[in-house]
């Protein structure tokens, strides 16, 4: 569906287009640009004329391409309603020195100006976010804005050694990095299932004997080699990761080994260091990433002086050699870039990559936003020398057999656009890591500003988004009223008075128990964060209730997100078994609608094992799977949550939404609100 077709609903949110052209509106910019001046005027035309300096023409091209497939017509320069664009090379305002900064201006015509291709690029990118069309009508927003990047690395990373892509739709989604100013994509090509990249020296690595996870695809020399291509065009770097000495059970499958300490390793190592850098110039691929994490197994572990041929192979090579931290460190390296991950802080005097805390395979689509927005790349405000920025990583550990569920299974999308805005723009302090679980109370400045980026994210998502898989809802808006944990004692089962009527306060076993001062935001709730963030609950088990009011206009029947528990897609099945017929989840979770229990759907694969990470998933999570029907009365309809929590469960929390899907798109169910009465 082409993006300009959606004007009407920029209309609706960010008011008013006169039939002039003429507007006070404000346009829901991501990345957010460091600067902005809006005119309150758009310019109305019916084609575009582009000019460039010579330096910029591939840039020129680009953005005649893009007009052309979005319907505008292109103009020669000469007639009546032409726009007119100018790309030039000038110095520009850019602070903190990173590449890619650029002016641009809108007015009667469009300029322009960086002192680099790259920052004429990223004014592209701005410029398509300004270009409305609307039947015969082309309308721009009159603007004068100044921008450039926060840190110098902005980057987003596939784990293909588990699950392979096909190059389709990696470049599908590096075309969506490009729109959202990233510059890296991180190809982690090598893992236990398979070594992903041809080697012609050493073609068993392709081998099926090798491979246990759809054998005969990895990517061809050529095929890489386009990639890397494809990146650059769109002034992105393309780091390859092969991951060792840990997650080489692929690579010793190959050669037969039982141990990466065998002294034929590091020559075989070597030689795939040399034919990766012979395939790209160092100018168009300036890091190669060696891994080195997770060295947890016998097999895997090597002697300390086994790293440093491999450090000096790629330095030889004029590369930056870049590895995991924590993971193994060489005795004489004290200049390689570390990419953080986990929690782990920077290693003293190494220049690091952010990777902490933003694995996308472990987030909700909807608190998950909240938390990616609320994280500081690096832990400061911009970059400098030693944090060069972040990395957003999807390690779907789980086996895929469909490449699109990488996609569907996992909310890509909505992270990328979030991410953006902290790695080009960068981020406050928000009090550390305090809202990575829970959203600000409401009435603070900080709720505030996250209702506001929504309303972004949600206008994106229905201009840019169509036809792809996008699971957010604007969310931040609804309130839960909540009471517990009761103590249930290890049965999960058990009921509490709570089931039966609403009061102030109850007295169970000599405790009082009351609903909580305060209500919590959002269509899912972590009531106890599983990796130790900062949230409401502080018991290790127990029952909670959530209670709100939603108001209908009429009775009807409409779709709703509901889930208990939240799966990870790597691991396993964590916080499993999966739930049987019947459940929600093995904690005993339940939902009343007007005293009314909603069924739990019929699962596909009920009561899997935890351990079974070889079968994918299909419906376990809420945002891929029909959403239930619930029964709406006319006025207000009152929605109350059983939550326990306990054994070997995970994730403590709950989702519960209304939600309209139609062609595969999501959007909000109109006219309903969210009250505590």
């Amino acid at each position: 569906m082409k993006r300009f077709q959606l004007f009407t609903m920029l209309l609706l949110l960010f008011l008013f287009l006169s039939n002039k052209g003429k507007s006070e509106t404000e346009l829901p910019l991501i990345p957010q640009t460091q600067q902005v001046e809006w005119k309150h005027v758009w310019t109305n035309f019916n084609s575009i004329s582009i000019v460039s300096d010579a330096k910029f023409l591939k840039e020129e091209k680009y953005l005649k391409d893009y007009l052309s497939s979005e319907g505008v017509q292109l103009s020669s320069g000469i007639g009546k309603n032409i726009l007119h664009i100018k790309l030039r090379e000038g110095n520009v305002m850019n602070p903190l020195g990173f590449e890619g900064a650029y002016h641009l201006t809108v007015g009667n015509q469009v300029v322009i100006t960086a002192n680099n291709s790259t920052g004429i690029f990223n004014g592209i990118q701005t410029l398509k976010q300004l270009i409305r069309k609307e039947k015969n009508e082309i309308n721009i927003a009159n603007c004068d804005i100044k921008d450039w990047p926060a840190f110098k690395v902005r980057g987003f990373m596939h784990d293909v050694g588990r699950n392979y892509q096909s190059p389709q739709l990696l470049k599908e989604q590096i075309e969506v990095m490009a729109a959202y100013k990233y510059n890296v994509f991180h190809f982690h090509l090598t893992d236990d299932p398979g070594w992903r990249l041809e080697s012609k020296i050493y073609p068993q690595l392709q081998s099926p004997e090798a491979t246990s996870r759809k054998p005969g695809k990895y990517y061809t020399q050529e095929e890489f080699i386009d990639l890397v291509n494809f990146c650059a065009d769109r002034h992105i770097t393309l780091i390859p990761e092969l991951d060792i000495p840990g997650h080489s059970q692929a690579f010793r499958k190959a050669f037969g080994l039982k141990s990466m300490n065998s002294p034929k390793v590091q020559k075989i190592l070597l030689d795939l260091i040399d034919e990766l850098c012979a395939l790209v110039p160092a100018e168009k691929m300036p890091y190669i990433h060696l891994g080195t994490d997770e060295v947890r197994n016998t097999e895997e572990m090597v002697d300390s002086d086994f790293l440093l041929p491999l450090i000096q192979r790629v330095e030889q090579s004029k590369r930056k050699y870049i590895s995991w931290w924590h993971g193994m460190v060489s005795p004489d390296d004290s200049t390689s870039v570390k990419q953080l991950w986990a929690q782990h802080e920077s290693l003293k005097g190494h220049p690091f990559i952010d990777s902490r805390a933003n694995y996308i395979n472990h987030l909700d689509p909807l608190a998950g936003m909240s938390r990616l927005f609320y994280q500081q790349v690096c832990r400061q405000e911009h970059g400098d020398e030693l944090a060069l920025g972040g990395i957003l990583c999807l390690w779907n550990d789980n086996r895929v057999e469909d490449e699109r569920n990488l996609i569907k299974q996992n909310p890509v999308y909505p992270a990328m656009l979030v991410y953006s805005e902290a790695v080009w723009k960068g981020k406050k302090n928000y009090k550390g890591n305090q809202y990575w679980a829970q959203l600000p109370s409401e009435g603070t400045s900080e709720y505030q500003d996250y209702r506001k980026f929504e309303e972004k994210l949600i206008a994106h998502r229905d201009l840019y988004f169509q036809g792809k898989e996008f699971p957010y809802l604007k969310n931040a808006h609804i309130p839960w009223k909540i009471i517990g944990p009761f103590d249930h004692d290890g049965d999960m089962s058990v009921s509490f008075p709570v089931e039966d009527t609403i009061q102030d306060e109850y007295k169970i076993n000599g405790k009082k128990y009351q609903w909580w001062s305060k209500n919590v935001y959002g269509g899912t709730v972590h009531l106890k964060h599983f990796f130790g963030f900062p949230s409401p609950v502080k018991e290790k088990e127990g029952t909670v209730y959530a209670m709100t009011q939603v108001w209908s206009p009429e009775e009807q029947e409409i779709g709703f997100w509901i889930g208990f528990h939240g799966w990870s897609r790597s691991g396993g099945r964590r916080g499993g078994p999966a739930p049987k017929q019947g459940q929600w989840h093995t904690t005993e979770p339940k939902i009343w609608v007007n005293e009314e229990e909603v069924a739990a759907p019929d699962w596909k694969q009920a009561g899997l094992a935890a351990n079974t990470a070889e079968i994918p998933f299909i419906d376990e999570d809420y945002f891929y799977r029909t959403p239930s029907i619930v029964k709406l009365k006319k006025g207000w309809n009152k929605i109350l949550l059983k939550v326990p929590h306990g054994r070997t469960s995970w994730k403590w929390m709950f989702t519960c939404i209304p939600v309209k899907i139609i062609d595969g798109n999501v959007s909000e169910v109109s006219d309903l609100r969210f009250e505590i009465l």
